[in-house]
């Protein structure tokens, strides 16, 4: 059985004891957070707070780190029945995303995405990886004054097609939707607690155009001929159209084509959305439910699976994990979406199966 054991290392501190707990983690949640709240070590000493706002800290459950940062707030509190302590924090990777980006004249040139966050990154001591080869090279990048560096990356990883998130050592990750999958799965009657499906077409569009917004666009002939790029969503049942400005400046238009495919892609994965609770912090190897992972979900009573009979599981990514200890126990909530929608062209994806074959007349 695995041991579960939540504990803080403060500075050289390890506190442990903590009765309730929310960490999260997402590939689309940048940094990592989480919150702890336990009786205070001397009751009756409100003053005696062993935790203070700045620390170093690692947030461990048994064995397995989750998040590697630094609290942010400490919260002592007092009444008639308690004397608690509440403690929040965010991985190492909340300095990227609040502090200004900072580089010489701001502008880099002849750079991808990688390069470029890692360069970035360095500046507060902050390491960055990526797994992706032949990324595209792009001209030149202007930082604008007060942007954050998760700004910067995440607008220039969008060219091409990359996700930003953090790992649990605290460090920026580059990645492309993830092919490996957990070693089990998530299922209605065996170890789902409660589940929810959110469907939706008001933020999808038919045709998504994008423009360019260079001022020398003659440099590019395919900006000369065509001005702009339509991507097009194919699960979307009348016409919708939407114009957006590609950030691509004068990189030319391949990248602003990137930016239109990536916009359908996105909206695509936000609108159909499965949320499940599970009553554990793991798989049924021992492994932590991890952002990036593929999974195998079967809810019937959802219509969330892989056929139409409902008896093949659909193969979703864990978008987002939130791992919860309170009253009633342990659980880890699952955000799951589509892996196509993180892909840089959408493609068909599974039609879902209604009750019935064939039409039902409107009344």
């Amino acid at each position: 059985m695995t041991d579960d054991n939540i504990t803080l290392k403060l500075n050289d501190t390890l506190l442990s004891g903590w009765t309730r707990l929310r960490m999260t983690r997402g590939i689309e949640r940048f940094p990592g957070d989480f919150e702890l709240e336990m009786t205070e070590l001397y009751p009756g000493q409100a003053q005696d707070v062993i935790a203070v706002p700045g620390d170093r800290c690692v947030l461990a459950l048994g064995n397995d780190r989750v998040i590697t940062g630094y609290l942010d707030r400490v919260v002592p509190s007092i009444s008639a029945e308690s004397h608690d302590i509440r403690v929040t924090g965010r991985g190492k990777c909340q300095d990227l995303l609040d502090c200004a980006a900072v580089w010489p004249n701001g502008q880099m040139s002849n750079i991808n995405a990688f390069t470029m966050a890692k360069q970035l990154a360095a500046v507060y001591g902050i390491d960055v990886s990526c797994d992706v080869d032949g990324l595209l090279m792009i001209p030149q990048i202007n930082i604008i004054p007060g942007e954050s560096t998760y700004e910067v990356v995440e607008r220039t990883a969008r060219y091409s097609a990359l996700l930003v998130y953090e790992d649990r050592a605290g460090n920026m990750v580059l990645a492309r939707a993830g092919t490996e999958a957990m070693a089990s799965g998530v299922q209605e009657g065996v170890n789902i607690e409660a589940a929810s499906a959110e469907r939706s077409m008001d933020q999808r569009f038919s045709h998504v155009t994008a423009l360019l917004t260079g001022t020398n666009n003659m440099q590019d002939l395919t900006s000369i001929t065509a001005p702009h790029f339509t991507a097009t969503d194919p699960n979307v049942p009348r016409r919708r159209e939407r114009v957006i400005f590609a950030e691509a400046g004068e990189l030319g238009w391949e990248v602003g084509k990137q930016r239109a495919l990536w916009e359908v892609a996105w909206r695509r994965g936000r609108a159909e959305v499965i949320h499940v609770t599970v009553d554990n912090w793991r798989d049924v190897d021992g492994n932590l439910w991890e952002p990036n992972k593929l999974i195998d979900v079967l809810i019937p009573s959802l219509k969330v699976s892989g056929d139409q009979a409902g008896t093949v599981p659909q193969r979703l990514m864990i978008a987002e994990v939130t791992y919860t200890l309170d009253e009633s126990g342990t659980h880890a909530q699952l955000t799951l979406m589509p892996p196509e929608a993180f892909e840089p062209k959408p493609i068909l994806l599974y039609p879902q199966y209604g009750d019935l074959v064939g039409t039902v007349p409107l009344r």
